[in-house]
């Protein structure tokens, strides 16, 4: 009987990790009843990361917090032990704007602290933010402001929310913040390698995608800058940690995590190792992986080429599904065994279409099973 792994992420704007999952194990059953079918949906650290932690070892809780706009937001965070996962998407993400209406200025990353301080009041020693896909730009102001650090205008009176609000800033003292994460674990995973400032930085890179104009993502980077400048007075290294990489990830959030001493980890690789992606890959014959668009930035490290290289290493063949695939036969085949793309098999708009990705995905499913299960596990490569 073949044993078979399905960790996929999710096919943005179409359908989540567990749902590309189990479409593929569908169609892959429909073929080979027999076989022996593990599902791991994956997560790099954007948008699924609790969902992805939630199907796998975790369970998940509930809160609410300020979103990016100051209003209510229920998110959930993801716990195990006392390790929890914050997905920063869910607190401040573009997802959870009122209406969808952006607020490139003023969206606050004061949630995502507020989440921060549920977890160390409820015991946790291991905190992991997963950063990605966040409506803020204000280099995680708002979440050291909601831990204890003073930020303050020149008369005294708290800096305004966002990227926008740091213009003002005169006064900066993180020792409140600092504080109120002693002995605690944070852990900021990213794939995302941007400086905080600067052509490659938070503002210039993803400001547009959050709603800034030229003349914002200006406004934005140069209050960033001053940011940066006001806490070296309190933070000696503070230039320094700007000009790592990853501070730029999620807004910013990668620098007020690495300020709070934080340790940026790739996103693929720590959630694989957080959700047991080895012992399962030692116990399967083949896994299916694969993403949204298969392209020169997977190769690069995301999530599907960071398992496929886990699975050579236990002689696991991988195989990929994609809804697209950009990159040419030998370019993937230093990877994955076989590669299919939905695009490949409809003229239709498998992005924006869930129920038709399921069905294709589910297609892709059973061509697997049929060309690659029965052959054993010498047939498999293994």
């Amino acid at each position: 009987m073949a044993s078979v792994l399905i960790a996929p992420d999710k096919f943005k704007g179409s359908l989540g990790a567990d749902e590309v999952a189990r479409a593929l194990e569908r169609g892959l059953l429909e073929a080979a009843p027999d076989a022996h079918v593990v599902r791991l949906p994956l997560a790099d650290g954007g948008e699924g990361s609790v969902a992805a932690a939630c199907a796998g070892r975790f369970r998940r809780e509930e809160i609410t917090v300020t979103g990016p706009t100051g209003q209510p937001v229920a998110a959930s965070v993801a716990v195990r032990g006392r390790t929890v996962l914050i997905e920063a998407a869910a607190v401040c993400g573009l997802g959870v704007l009122p209406g969808g209406r952006k607020a490139p200025l003023t969206a606050t990353s004061h949630g995502v602290g507020q989440a921060i301080g549920y977890a160390v009041a409820g015991g946790a020693e291991t905190i992991v933010l997963a950063l990605g896909g966040v409506a803020t730009t204000d280099a995680g102001a708002g979440l050291l402001e909601s831990l204890g650090a003073l930020l303050a205008r020149e008369d005294g009176t708290r800096v305004g929310p966002g990227g926008g609000g740091l213009a003002d800033l005169r006064t900066a003292d993180l020792a409140g913040a600092r504080a109120a994460l002693k002995g605690v674990e944070l852990v900021l995973a990213t794939d995302v390698d941007n400086p905080l400032l600067g052509p490659a930085g938070a503002a210039r890179v993803y400001g547009p995608q959050k709603g800034a104009s030229p003349q914002d993502v200006r406004k934005l980077d140069d209050a960033l800058a001053g940011f940066v400048r006001r806490l070296a007075a309190d933070v000696p290294d503070a230039a320094r940690i700007a000009e790592s990489p990853g501070a730029g990830a999620a807004g910013g959030l990668g620098y007020a995590g690495m300020l709070l001493g934080g340790r940026v980890r790739s996103g693929a690789d720590y959630f694989l190792t957080l959700l047991g992606a080895d012992e399962l890959l030692a116990a399967s014959d083949f896994v299916v992986t694969g993403e949204g668009s298969l392209d020169e930035q997977s190769l690069s490290g995301k999530l599907p080429v960071a398992l496929a290289r886990r699975a050579r290493t236990h002689g696991t063949q991988a195989h990929a599904v994609a809804g697209r695939c950009a990159l040419p036969a030998d370019r993937t085949a230093a990877h994955f065994r076989s590669v299919q793309a939905l695009t490949d098999l409809t003229d239709q708009d498998c992005a924006h279409d869930s129920a038709l990705s399921a069905r294709l995905l589910a297609q892709c499913g059973r061509a697997l099973a049929d060309r690659w299960i029965g052959r054993g596990r010498t047939g498999t490569g293994r």
